[in-house]
This record gives structure tokens, sequence and C-alpha cells, in this order.
């Protein structure tokens, strides 16, 4: 993977500007403007402010490869090329593969045994297959990666609202209903009405984005009556007929324009876009904590090296010890001896669990279905972490993360959401007073043939039908309410996108000072292990040339500069690890650890999916992390 060897960054788009544009559309009246005028200026100068002092600086800075100054401890050239060769982590290295004949399976001679009592088996992973893998199989971004496909079903079905409706109906009755007469001379009796009735229509139906409602139906029935009573049914029997009708209706105050009825359609808009920016959230943190735990990784692995190498050269002094006992080494000074030894073995038993631990993390994160986090197989880092010259800038760093965080997205669409909702709020306090049209052509005959033709014929609607509904609410609370509700909600929104502004500003700044101070750091730690390295390296030198070196107490000293080394070769290994682990953590605070780790960010249409498809079967598809 080709890293950038600087972070600056040109951008075309300046984040304030973006800012506005999802504030626009503010109402009319004068307090409404003064209010939208408010959160303008306070979206604005909560980006102006954080970068204000940054804006000061002319110069980013520059952080060149790491390069300490020997000439304080006036070591000679060869004497420091003995120290690179023999105390150091590579050349621990080098001594225990020879030591222990393990050659390039170094990492499985020193694991031991795995929890099963059997020899460890190792698989080695680069950096680059490792987020790979994790960004294509990683159970969190498999989670969040259906959430868009989610959103856009919703939008569908919000759009869906205002689809064409086909209905139809159809009835048949049959009735035999008694009814009182008052018969010839007075006497009485009962009657009955008999009648068949068969009725059907079809029709469509469409809410409309104004707020109303139109509809268009076609009816057609058919009734025979059959009277008890002399002269008792009607002509024509039976009667046919033909009717069509189209019906309007529209509320002219509350619940009018598409402002208020494209409103659910908008915020499922805005819920897929902040999905979107969700699951860009979480393959930033994905590819981050992949990263983070590989260097971790490393470090377990490079402590355990260290600290077998000191076990290796303290058993070493031990038995010189052990040998002097004859002459003049006390049983106090063997029994040291002997503890130091087991203290250090200790440390290698304490190591190796580490590192089954860093292993067993990573592997959670990558997510390889060869590799489970129940295998016993030990993850094994085949990078070395660089030290490559950067250049920072604190304004390009945070104007970066304005515009590349995805929190930042999400802070924004919820204005816009609140911003919505404000408006059908505000629609809400109007009173309802709703338009009802309706026109109807009849057509009445003793067939459906000349039922049509005579509801044709007439040549204008037979029925009409205009009226009005008028509501009020006598003091309105519950829409003055409402409305005070959602501009407050939207006022909070803008504080939130404030208090992000600054959370973001914050990760950039510890981020970018971790990066800075490690970046000294390997300067230092390494100046001390080339020190410590040197005392060790006289001591040796002593050792061979005069009796001084083979009393007990230069046996002991030698003992201390042993471990002053190893601690100091971890404290150089940790600050390479921590200057890795905070470039990385730099990258995600500016929102640019997708680029960074040239990761697409594909989201595929919901709607286009061939049936069986998920979201996921769009995912990069890497090898497999073992290498």
């Amino acid at each position: 993977m080709t890293r950038p060897n600087h972070l600056r960054t040109v951008f075309s788009v300046v984040p304030p500007t973006a800012a506005l544009a999802v504030l626009a559309g503010c109402s009319s009246s004068k307090l409404a403007r003064e209010t939208d005028a408010e959160l303008r200026r306070s979206v604005l100068n909560a980006l102006q402010r954080e970068i204000a002092d940054a804006e000061r600086s002319e110069e980013p800075r520059r952080l060149g490869r790491p390069t300490p100054n020997i000439a304080q401890l006036e070591i000679r050239p060869e004497h420091l090329e003995l120290i690179e060769e023999n105390f150091s982590t590579d050349a621990d290295t080098v001594r225990l593969r020879d030591s222990t004949g393990a050659g390039e399976n170094l990492a499985a001679a020193l694991a031991g045994t795995n929890l099963m009592g059997q020899p460890t088996e190792t698989v080695a992973v680069s950096l680059e297959r490792a987020i790979q893998t994790a960004v294509a199989n990683n159970l969190n971004t498999e989670f969040a990666r259906y959430t868009p496909a989610i959103n856009q079903a919703t939008i569908a079905e919000a759009e869906a609202a205002f689809d064409w409706l086909f209905f139809g109906s159809a009835a048949w009755q049959d009735s035999s209903v008694p009814q009182a007469s008052q018969g010839f001379g007075g006497s009485s009796g009962v009657i009955r009405n008999n009648s068949e009735a068969f009725t059907g229509g079809i029709g469509i139906r469409r809410n409309l984005t104004t707020g109303g409602s139109l509809s268009l139906q076609h009816t057609l029935g058919n009734e025979n009556v059959e009277s008890s009573f002399f002269g008792g049914a009607p002509t024509p029997n039976p009667a046919y007929s033909a009717n069509f009708e189209v019906e309007l209706n529209q509320p002219l105050l509350r619940g009018f324009g598409d402002t208020v009825n494209l409103a659910n359609i908008r915020l499922a808009r805005n819920a897929e876009r902040s999905s979107v920016a969700q699951l860009r959230s979480e393959l930033i943190r994905t590819i981050t904590q992949t990263e983070r735990a590989y260097w971790t990784l490393v470090q377990a692995y490079r402590e355990l090296i260290i600290y077998s190498g000191l076990l290796e050269r303290g058993e070493q002094v031990r038995d010189d010890i052990i040998a002097r006992r004859v002459q003049d080494a006390r049983q106090a000074q063997v029994a040291d001896a002997v503890a130091r030894v087991e203290r250090r073995r200790g440390d290698v038993l304490r190591a190796r669990q580490n590192l089954r631990r860093a292993s067993d993390q990573l592997k959670r994160l990558v997510n390889d279905p060869s590799l489970p986090v129940g295998s016993e197989t030990l993850l094994v880092p085949s990078d070395i972490p660089p030290t490559e010259e950067i250049t920072v800038s604190l304004l390009d760093a945070i104007t970066t993360a304005v515009a590349e965080r995805p929190e930042l997205d999400q802070a924004l669409l919820s204005i816009d959401d609140s911003e919505i909702r404000e408006r059908v709020a505000r629609n809400a306090r109007l009173p309802r007073l709703d338009l009802q049209a309706r026109a109807r052509l009849l057509g009445l005959d003793d067939s459906f043939d000349s039922a049509y033709d005579d509801s044709v014929a007439t040549r204008f609607v037979d029925d009409w039908l205009i009226g009005a509904a008028f509501e009020q609410p006598i003091g309105n609370r519950a829409g003055e309410a409402a409305f005070r509700r959602a501009r407050l909600q939207r006022m909070q929104s803008v504080v939130n996108y404030r208090n992000t502004v600054q959370a973001v500003v914050l990760e950039v700044k510890s981020a970018l000072d971790a990066v800075i101070t490690s970046h000294d750091l390997i300067e230092q730690s390494k100046l001390s292990r080339i020190a410590q390295g040197e005392a060790l390296r006289s001591l040796g030198v002593e050792k061979e040339l005069t009796n001084l070196g083979y009393t007990v107490e230069r046996l002991n000293l030698e003992l201390n500069q042993q471990e002053s080394l190893a601690q100091a070769q971890i404290a150089e290994s940790r600050a390479v690890i921590d200057f890795n682990i905070a470039l990385a953590d730099l990258y995600a605070a500016m929102g640019t650890a997708l680029e960074r780790a040239r990761i697409d960010l594909i989201v595929p249409d919901a709607n286009q999916l061939e049936p069986g498809e998920s979201p996921m079967d769009y995912a990069v598809d890497p090898e497999p992390v073992s290498e």
C-alpha cells in the first residue's frame, strides 16, 4: 500500500457554503427570518472559530525521517555497526533463529504450544490484506451495509403514497321487504317488495402532492323489482344504470402544498444519506481498528522476540555465576541470578499470551472464514512499521475533517430534518379548510347499451357537488405547541452540529499531537537503545580483555544492563508502533481513511438488486487474509 508523503489537501468546496446550502429555504415571516439568520451565523461561527488560530500559521510542519544525534555518545562508526548487529531487535531475531533452528518460522518456535497442547501453527498476514478482508467480512460493517438498502426501500415506500390506486367492487342483493298497505274500502294488509339488484364498479384514485386526492370511477347497476301490490313495480323494470364520476378533495390551508406532503419522502432521502454516512463512518472505524490491531500484533511479536533474547542472554550469565560458585559466588548471588532468569521466563510466557490475544483480536476484526476466532492458528505480521517523512498542517487537517467526516454530514442532515419538521408544524397551525368537488354523468334505461347512450347523450354533467369544510381548534394549543417544539428541536440540532464540530476538531488535534510526539519519541528511544547497547558492548569487551569482567559483581551488572537494553528496545519499538497508530488515527479523524486504504465505497441501488442478491454481494472481495 502506497502512502501519501504529506497530509496537505486542496479543496474546491468551502465547508461553510455546504453548511448554508443545507439550511436554505426559510420561512418568510420576520421572526422566522431572524431565527434562521441566527442559525446560519451559528453554523458559520462554529467553523470559523475552530480554524481561526490555525489560519495564522503560514507553513505546514515537516516531520523528517527520525535521525537520533549519535555524536553526543562519541561512538565510533565501527562500534555503532556492532551495536546494530548485536543489540537490536533485528539482531535478536537473527540470533534466535539460529539458536532455535526455526529459520523463517521463528514465531511458531517462540509461541510454544496452543490451548490444545499442540505445536502452534502460524499464518503470515500483511496490513493491506488484513484491511481489505476486514472491509469485506467484518460483521459490524456487514450490519451497517444493509441500512442504506433498507432506507432506499423506505424512500420507495414513501413515494408510493402518490401512486395511482386501482379499485373495484361488486355486490348482489336479493331482498323481500314486507310493508303495510291501505286497501280499498278501508281494508288493510301486508304487501311485499321483492327485488334483485347488482352493482359493480371500477376506478382509479391517487393522492396528490398538493395534499388532496383525485378519483375517477365507473359504476354499473341492474335492479329488478317485483311487488305484490297492484301497480307497485317501477318503470323501466329491470333497470340498468351506467355512471361516471370524478371527485376531488383538496385542503386549502392545513395540509396544503408539497412542502408538507412530500416531507416524508425528503426525510426518507435524508435517512438514506445519513445511513450512507454511517456506513462510511463504520468502514473508517473498522479500517482504523484493524490497523491498530495489526500494529499491536507487531508490537506483541517484537516484545516476544525481545524477552526471548533477554532470557537467552540471562541464561548464559546465570551459568557463568553458577560456575563461579567454587570461587567467589555466594549462595545469595546464585539464587538471585536464578530468580532473575525465571522472572524473564515469566515475561516470555506473558509475551506469548499477549501475542495470542493480539492475534485473536485481529482475527475477530477481519472475520476471515478460513481463520475463525476459535481457530488456534496464530497470525504473524509480515509488514514492518514504516517511519516515512511526512508534512502536517493543523489547518489542512481541520478543514479536511470538516469536509470529509461523515459525522458532520449526519449533523447537517439532522438540521435539514428538523427544518422539514418545522415547516410541517408551521402548516399544522393553520385552520382546516377543505374543498370537495364532484361531477357525475348518470345514465338509466332498460339495457346497458341504452344506459350508456343516455349518459353520453346528455352532453353535460348530470350531478354537481361543490362543498367546503372548516375546522379550527379554539386556542390552537396543540398546533402552537408542536410548532414551538419543532423550532426548538431545530435550534437544538444546530447546537449538536457545533458540538460535533468541536468533537471532530478535538480528535484531529489529539491525533496530530500524537503523531508529532511519537515521531519525536522515535529519535529519543532509538538513541536510548543505542546508548544501552554501547554500555552492554563495553561490558562485553571488559569481560573478554580483563579478569574484572568475570567477577560476580560485573556479571550482575551485565544482567542489569541486559534488562535496561530490553526495556530500551521495547520503548523504541513502541514509539514506532505508536507513530503508525497515530497516523491511522489522524486519517480517521480527518475522514480520509478509506482513500488512504484505497477502498471505494459502493452503495448499490436496492431497487435494482436481482432476486436473491444482497448489498453484501457488492462488498470488496479480496483474497484470503493468509498469505
